[in-house]
């Protein structure tokens, strides 16, 4: 199974891409924890990870830690970063954290 995690700041819309991925009703919000969801491509089964929404991955919160914790310690196979483009430079600040951990090739843009 593939480990899909989705990561960005608060209120960048993972939740709803997460829903969408997963066809679950989860409730968008800004609390600590992570949700698990799962679907199927090409007859693949993915497991989706919501992490909350974090600014760094320097724990100064909880929601940090626990997506740090997830990023660093769980290894997932593929980090999906959610930005909001309307907010360029601090949503970027957390991909610059990423790419240094050599978990992202390149960030992709989409409409």
């Amino acid at each position: 199974m593939i480990r899909v995690a989705l990561i960005g700041n608060p209120n960048v819309g993972k939740s709803l891409i997460f829903n969408d991925l997963t066809g679950g009703k989860a409730h968008v919000g800004n609390w600590p924890g992570k949700k698990e969801g799962r679907c199927r491509y090409k007859g693949e089964e993915i497991e989706i990870i919501d992490l909350p929404g974090t600014y760094s991955l320097t724990a100064h919160s909880i929601d940090e830690l626990i997506a740090r914790d997830y990023i660093v310690k769980e290894k997932p196979d593929v980090v999906v970063d959610i930005v909001d483009a309307s907010n360029l430079e601090r949503n970027l600040y957390l991909t610059l954290q990423l790419l240094e951990l050599e978990r992202s090739e390149e960030p992709r843009l989409r409409d």
